[in-house]
Formats: structure tokens, C-alpha cells, sequence
């Protein structure tokens, strides 16, 4: 599909929602609905050094503009493609001396892009920048605060003697960049790693339990020339059959917390009231506050609220020692807590996901993978209870336990979930991602050996043995 085509979508009037968008013809699971340029968007603040502020990959050595000193690219031809983008911000931060945070250097993009193209870049772009929801009247007292220290700092970078804008100009498209910013990640879908303004995934209105997911492709940039490089984009993709004119939906949050906790945090953060099926209806909510069941047999209310109060008391300590990086402690931690939650919270409980996801992932950091690879297995069954069957981050965290599976030498576990996470991200991602790719490259490499273990188990463990002991050596 050629970036920016709406074939498959248009735009409607979805009733109390506002605008939203809708199929215009019948869709299929995996099928890219529409892919869109970012119409601006910058790195954040934090990863400025580490990441391309073109194509938004994690590179370990970046080449630095030589004149604002501040952005970082991959090479030049990544540097040439980005030019136009930040030309004037480099005049702006060699002017100001410093790049200021990345909400004021997003705003400025965006007004200069709106300056550039009159806010509609293309005729596939169905609402111009301006006409996005800002919300600036709802805002609380503290982001409003925020907002007049953010408006402040970008009259002082705006360049001298180009247009300028009043104050309720520059806050609404604050307001735009709060309400409506996606978040970009790196390659491997691993780490957020910037902020970006789609108008037309903007349009698309908020469901628990989407008919769509949204991922960032970060494009082609191996070709020598600028010109031939494809632009990062995101695509928006069905994870499901959507007959022609039903809603286009995505979910603004992850499905993984209670109706009332997700309805608060969409309530705060994009300013409506969730009235979808699954908050309606509170769907999963008795699954994600479960107590264990032994042979129908269940504790108390009184033993569950005493096991979530421990839980909740034990990952702040959990959290702590984290944050220290000491993570002998967090694994002592987590197996004393989830010792306590025997038999008190099930699996599919909130609170004991979190510690088997916290457990699972420190001790494969310490590479104690079988250990790991118990806790995780026992995560992803509580996933697959709870998430959507193509979910993105149940995907990826399938993904993960059959890594943790492989490493541990448990190599028919490992392949079967590296090929259910495959087919998952062949969905949510599409074959030419680079996730999706690494996970091909995976499954074929697990498959190798898997048919070498059913040949004999005692030759590929030694084997496996072998090319362990060299690897750590």
C-alpha cells in the first residue's frame, strides 16, 4: 500500500465521539487499512544521542550536526532525507544555544510545517493540524501551569522576525500535541523513543477491545540516496475481519487494567468517558481480580484483600530495588511474594502478572533462563486469558517466554511459542517489520533445532552445551 492512501477508510460523523473513521470496504486480519507520514515529530529528550532524529532507529554511533551540535543522524543520506525537517530547527537551537525540551521543539515543528504546506500536506489527509481536538479548557491546574511554562520557553526559541503567534495560538497546538501525540518506538518495537503527530490516526476513536492496532514502520533507509529512502510512517492494521462501514477503532491504552482504572486514565489523559462494551459491561474485570481456585475450593475475601495489600506493599520494594539495579534482591523479592500468593491470587490476577513479568525478566537478565522461563510461561497463560487474541503485546510477550524457553535449552516449548508470537505479529506488524523479521529468523534457527533434538537429545545438548560454554568464555 503507497503511503498516505485512504482507500479503505473515511471519514464520519460517529455520533457523542465526534469524527471517526469507518471502512469502506470489507477488511481482513493483517491488512494495512492505511499508512500515514508523521506530520512532525522529534526524539525525545532523553534518547537525543542515541537515536536517529530521522528514521528513529537505536544506532550505537550516530553522526552529530555539525552546526546546532543537537541532532544525530545514522549517515548522511539519513541526515539529507531529514533537512527539510530541521532546517529551521537548527537555526532556532543555535540561536537559543540550547535545544529546549521535546514538547517545544514538536510545537515548533508542527507551526512550521503548517507555515510550509497550510496545514493539509496531501489530499489523502483528511483534517488539517489546527482542526484536532486540544483541550486546553479541561486542562487541570497543574498541566495548566506546565502548559504557560511550555508556551514561555517556545516564545523565546520561535526564530526572530518570522510569523508570530498569539499565546491561545501556541497553547492549542500544546493541546493538540497532548491530546492527540503517538508515541514512536525503535526497530525492534522495544523502547519509546520519540513523539509524533498523525492527523489521520487522530481521527481514529478509542475502543478496549479494537478492530485495529497501530505500529510505526520506520521505512527503507539503506538506499545511497535520500530520494530513495521510504518514510517512517505508521500503519494502521486490522487484527480482525471489519465488514465495510463498521467504526475503525484502536485502543489509546493498554487493555491490561480494571474497566474503572482504564475509564480514569482515558477520562485524564484524552478527556472522554469510555462507554465500550468492556467497560460497560466491566468484561474481564472478575479475571484480572481472581482469587486461585484448588479443586473448587476458594479463600476468603478477607485472605484475597490481605494478598493484594502484600502485593501491592511488596512491588513498591520490588520497584526500589530496580531502580537500585539490585537484582538479586528483586528476585528474592518476587519468589517470596509469589509464594505468598499461592493459592490466594490466581494467575490471571493484575497484581501477580506483574511479579511473574518482573520475575521472568530479571532473572533472564541473570540468565537464570530455566528459573525464567517457569515464571514466564505462566505469565503469557495468564495473558492469553485476558488479551485480545492478535494483540500486539501479548505477541511480544510470547515472543519473549519462547526466547527465555530457547535459552533454557527447552527447545520445543521455545519454537512453539517463537511460531505462535509469529503468526500474532504477522497481524499486528506485517512480514517486512524488523521485529517480525528477527522473529522469522528465529523460528527457522529453532526449527534447525528442534528436528536436531528429536534426532537425539544427547548430541544437542552437548552441542548446546558446547556453544554456551564458548559464548561465555
Amino acid at each position: 500500500m503507497t503511503v498516505g492512501n485512504m482507500d479503505s477508510a473515511e471519514l464520519f460523523d460517529a455520533g457523542k465521539k465526534g469524527r471517526g473513521l469507518r471502512a469502506t470496504k470489507e477488511l481482513y486480519a493483517g491488512d494495512v487499512v492505511f499508512s500515514e507520514p508523521s506530520f512532525s515529530a522529534v526524539v525525545f529528550d532523553s534518547l537525543a544521542t542515541q537515536v536517529c532524529h530521522s528514521c528513529f532507529r537505536h544506532q550505537d554511533k550516530l553522526h552529530r550536526c555539525a552546526q546546532c551540535k543537537f541532532a544525530h543522524y545514522c549517515d548522511r543520506t539519513c541526515q539529507t532525507a531529514c533537512w527539510d525537517e530541521h532546517k529551521q530547527e537548527c537555526g532556532a537551537i543555535k540561536k537559543m544555544g540550547k535545544a529546549p525540551s521535546e514538547n517545544v521543539r514538536l510545537a515548533a515543528r508542527v507551526l512550521w510545517r503548517i507555515h510550509k504546506d497550510t496545514g493539509i500536506v496531501s489530499d489523502s489527509q483528511l483534517i488539517s493540524v489546527d482542526q484536532l481536538e486540544d483541550h486546553v479548557a479541561d486542562l487541570p491546574e497543574e498541566s495548566v501551569k506546565q502548559l504557560k511554562k511550555d508556551v514561555h520557553t517556545f516564545l523565546e526559541y520561535w526564530s526572530y522576525g518570522r510569523k508570530q503567534h498569539s499565546v491561545d495560538d501556541i497553547s492549542q497546538i500544546f493541546g493538540i500535541i497532548k491530546c492527540n501525540g503517538f508515541t514512536l518506538s525503535d526497530q525492534r518495537g522495544l523502547q519509546a523513543v520519540g513523539v509524533g503527530l498523525f492527523p489521520n490516526l487522530c481521527l481514529v476513536n478509542h475502543d478496549c477491545w479494537p478492530n485495529c492496532t497501530v505500529i510505526l514502520n520506520h521505512g527503507n533507509q539503506s538506499a545511497l540516496s535520500s530520494a530513495l529512502h521510504s518514510q517512517r510512517r505508521i500503519e494502521l492494521r486490522a487484527v480482525r475481519k471489519i465488514p465495510e462501514g463498521e467504526e475503525l477503532t484502536v485502543s489509546y491504552v493498554d487493555f491490561l487494567s480494571l474497566s474503572a482504572d482504564r475509564q480514569k486514565k482515558l477520562r485524564e489523559h484524552f478527556h472522554f468517558e469510555c462507554t465500550c462494551e468492556h467497560c460497560s459491561q466491566h468484561i474481564s474485570d472478575d479475571l484480572m481480580t481472581a482469587a486461585a481456585e484448588s479443586e473448587g475450593n476458594k479463600p476468603s475475601a478477607d485472605k484475597v484483600r490481605e494478598g493484594t495489600a502484600l502485593t501491592k506493599e511488596c512491588l513498591q520494594k520490588i520497584e526500589k530495588s530496580r531502580v537500585e539495579q539490585d537484582y538479586n534482591t528483586v528476585v528474592k523479592l518476587c519468589c517470596e511474594c509469589l509464594e505468598k500468593q499461592e493459592n490466594v491470587l490466581a494467575d490471571t490476577n493484575l497484581y501477580k502478572l506483574r511479579v511473574l513479568s518482573v520475575a521472568s525478566e530479571v532473572l533472564s537478565y541473570l540468565q537464570s533462563f530455566s528459573e525464567a522461563a517457569d515464571y514466564a510461561q505462566r505469565m503469557v497463560q495468564g495473558y492469553i486469558k485476558l488479551y485480545h487474541p492478535n494483540n500486539a503485546q501479548l505477541g511480544l510477550a510470547i515472543m519473549r517466554a519462547g526466547v527465555t524457553h530457547w535459552h533454557a535449552g527447552q527447545i520445543e516449548e521455545g519454537h512453539g511459542m517463537i511460531c505462535k508470537a509469529y503468526g500474532i505479529l504477522m497481524v499486528t506488524h506485517g512480514p517486512n517489520h524488523a521485529i517480525t523479521k528477527d522473529l522469522e529468523s528465529m523460528r527457522m534457527q529453532t526449527e534447525l533445532e528442534l528436528k536436531m533434538f528429536k534426532q537425539n537429545e544427547h548430541v544437542y545438548h552437548s552441542m548446546r552445551d558446547a556453544a554456551l560454554k564458548v559464548s561465555s568464555s
